[in-house]
């Protein structure tokens, strides 16, 4: 299986870390070999509930035994995308009720640009240097690396940058912004969190000048960081909402959240504005909507906060300088990318699965399913120390 990776599924990067999947439960992924690996990470943030959840694979299957795809998005009426879009308004301000399902996150943030463009008939965005908000080229340009965009140039035009957390720069929105788009908890460039109430203060220059807020709660939402969304840690509510990630419980899925108002826009001149075949796919979002209920069902929005503090009472070493983050969104920092790197790939052979940080070498991702237990957290926390003191 390993050949045949390397040699017919195209490669995202030049050194995979290639363990070769024969199943994953719980808080656990095990190779062909029978190695088990205990789950830091879930997914990126996907595996919500961890792996094969037995609500996530009865919904799917249950699913899948009365329809698949049956007609392109938004012309049928389908049940688990109306229960879906539900209980998503449900959690969320009274103006926030209108729900676009997408395939993934990055279709989210394209659905959430297009959308802003046609509320405000402007075509300035402003975005945030060091963010993120997918691959696509409309995300990729309100990406602020330029290292990770200058090969695929020329971009979306108009896209201007500010800095994160720089009150400054916030007089750089103007009447030309149809939009700020910004990650609630900027993710990979260190899971860096607003302050002095930065969100707060963005939103009302918006307010003033006429622009929408658009926040990027790809990561942040669906009670990773000790709120339903993220956006309730910092006083602020914005005019769209995106998601992916952990909404789908492991299965592919976004969302772009807006006023009933904004929303209708898409549907005529043009009619079609935004249109999709798979999105709000059944099988999918039912996958959602056991996700979702479980989470709250199980008050797992809290439990987030009180296992980050079993992690950060246990992850404590002067080696780690500090852990950034929120909730089960945390990173821990060192010293120098190399020395990360190092415990990263050391752990892994240990058995526990840690990742990287997409623009800051320093930190080691943890984001592990907000499922797993107080014990789990110890065990992986003890392998990181343990793993630390080899190197330093």
């Amino acid at each position: 299986m390993k050949s045949d990776f390397f040699k017919y599924q195209a490669q995202t990067s030049p050194y995979p870390l290639a363990i070769e999947i024969s199943h994953a439960k719980g808080s656990y992924i095990y190779d062909i070999h029978g190695k088990k690996y205990l789950d830091f990470v879930a997914g990126v943030s996907a595996n919500s509930l961890g792996h094969n959840h037995p609500k996530v694979s009865e919904a799917i299957k249950n699913q899948v035994d009365t329809y698949t795809h049956v007609m392109v998005y938004g012309e049928f009426i389908q049940q688990p995308q109306v229960d879906l879009c539900k209980v998503l308004a449900s959690t969320l301000p009274e103006n926030l009720s209108s729900v676009y399902i997408t395939n993934s996150g990055t279709e989210a943030t394209e659905g959430a640009l297009k959308l802003a463009k046609r509320v405000t008939n402007r075509s300035e965005i402003i975005a945030a240097k060091n963010s993120y908000h997918g691959n696509t080229q409309g995300s990729m340009s309100v990406s602020g690396v330029e290292k990770q965009n200058s090969a695929f140039r020329p971009l979306v035009p108009g896209i201007k940058f500010i800095e994160f957390n720089n009150e400054i720069d916030i007089a750089k929105i103007t009447h030309k912004t149809a939009a700020v788009i910004l990650e609630t908890i900027q993710g990979g460039a260190g899971f860096i969190e607003p302050k002095n109430g930065y969100l707060t203060k963005v939103k009302q220059r918006c307010i003033e000048v006429g622009a929408l807020l658009i926040l990027d709660e790809i990561q942040t939402g669906i009670g990773r960081t000790g709120t339903f969304w993220g956006f309730e840690n910092y006083n602020v509510t914005p005019d769209i909402i995106i998601t992916g990630k952990g909404l789908g419980g492991g299965m592919p899925i976004g969302t772009f959240i807006a006023s009933y108002e904004h929303m209708s826009l898409l549907q005529d001149n043009p009619k079609l504005g935004h249109i999709s075949t798979f999105a709000g796919h059944p099988v999918i979002a039912a996958a959602a909507n056991a996700t979702v209920k479980e989470i709250l069902e199980k008050n797992l929005v809290s439990e987030s906060l009180r296992k980050e503090k079993i992690i950060r009472k246990h992850l404590q070493h002067p080696a780690i300088k500090e852990i950034r983050g929120k909730g089960l969104m945390l990173a821990a920092m060192v010293d120098s990318a190399e020395l990360a790197s190092k415990i990263i790939l050391k752990c892994l052979d240990k058995g526990l699965i840690l990742f990287f940080l997409l623009f800051e070498g320093k930190a080691m991702r943890i984001t592990p399913p907000l499922t797993i237990s107080d014990e789990e957290l110890a065990k992986g926390c003890a392998i990181i120390i343990e793993t630390i003191e080899e190197f330093v």
